[in-house]
């Protein structure tokens, strides 16, 4: 068994490359965002806390073969890069850049970790719907 293997009924398969970049966008968007909850709005602490959890359990749930978790993480993403993208602290941050840091995080894991686990996710249903359909056949 590696790393990049998978437990399918009883046997172990290799992860297919959108796959396992699903679980390594996760897993950064989890990093990132650990780092990022400290230079916050205090009153938003348990949200972020409970989203960044969310994102934590999505990775798990992949890593063990779950492939039905990858349906949840488009529209988790999508509301992340809704969500910056209406609230007007945000948009104000990323305007200015008054806080370089923290715009650099909020940019880097609100749009562009968010806009790669919305495309690896819809990769890897489809290559996964595709292997169903040529099995079948």
């Amino acid at each position: 068994m590696f790393i990049g293997d998978i437990p399918l009924n009883g046997l172990y398969h290799k992860m297919d490359i959108h796959y396992r970049a699903a679980v390594i966008i996760l897993v950064s968007i989890s990093a990132l965002g650990i780092i990022a909850i400290p230079f916050g709005d205090p009153k938003f602490v348990d949200r972020a806390i409970s989203l960044e959890l969310s994102f934590a359990t999505l990775s798990v749930l992949i890593w063990k073969g779950y492939g039905k978790a990858l349906y949840a993480c488009i529209p988790i993403a999508a509301l992340v890069i809704i969500g910056n993208s209406l609230a007007p602290p945000h948009v104000n941050l990323m305007m200015t850049f008054s806080k370089p840091l923290n715009a650099t995080i909020l940019v880097i894991g609100g749009y562009v970790l968010q806009i790669a686990l919305i495309y690896t996710s819809l990769r890897s249903i489809l290559n996964i719907r595709s292997r169903r359909l040529t099995a079948a056949a």
